[in-house]
């Protein structure tokens, strides 16, 4: 019974545990893709999730540290900037630059915005209070210093937002392993109180 318990704990566990925020390795959902160049979009919540990481979706309102990695250094010698916007237009995941309107529309819904600068370090980090709860849209345009070509990169994500589903999923997981459990202890005392009367005849 034990064995049968623990492949299921190790079986069903790691989707329950990515589900509330934490970035898995194997299959990075944070990656911003920049033309043909790629990004890292990261999250961080110190003073309530410690160093847990987030991507699409940041689960508290509150302080947020945004950190976007390059990934390809080409974004070393580009001046970049950052937005974050309001999903005003409610695309939530599917959200893409093109959704976000003209250039009064994007400067309308901007909650974040960092100067254009050149990051030779390859990292940009910010810090925002999101005190609104909903979707949002990070968004990343690199310029080309030598032929001024403008790259664009959106990055939907979401704060402060419950996923209900998953803690149904969660419940129905631990309702039905205590329910297993049960059946395979109950079980388990039926057949030695059998050959306990048996042995007795």
């Amino acid at each position: 019974m034990k064995k049968l318990l623990a492949m299921l704990l190790v079986t069903l566990s790691p989707s329950l545990v990515f589900a509330h925020g934490g970035v898995s390795i194997e299959d990075d959902k944070c990656i911003m893709k920049v033309s043909n160049m790629t990004a890292h979009f990261t999250g961080y919540q110190p003073e309530v999730r410690a160093t847990q990481q987030f991507c699409e979706d940041i689960p508290e309102l509150g302080r947020a540290i945004i950190v976007i990695d390059y990934i390809s250094s080409e974004l070393r010698q580009m001046n970049v900037e950052v937005r974050v916007l309001r999903d005003v237009k409610n695309r939530e995941a599917a959200g893409r630059y093109e959704d976000l309107g003209t250039q009064q529309e994007i400067d309308a819904a901007t909650v974040v915005k960092m100067a254009p600068s050149v990051y030779p370090r390859g990292t940009v980090t910010f810090d925002h209070q999101f005190v609104q709860p909903g979707w949002y849209i990070g968004m990343l345009t690199a310029t080309d210093l030598k032929t001024g070509v403008v790259h664009h990169s959106v990055f939907p994500f979401k704060v402060g937002v419950l996923q209900y589903g998953r803690y149904v999923i969660a419940f129905l997981f631990s309702f039905g392993l205590a329910g297993l459990a049960y059946y395979l202890t109950s079980r388990k005392y039926r057949a030695s109180g059998k050959q306990a009367s048996g042995g007795n005849l």
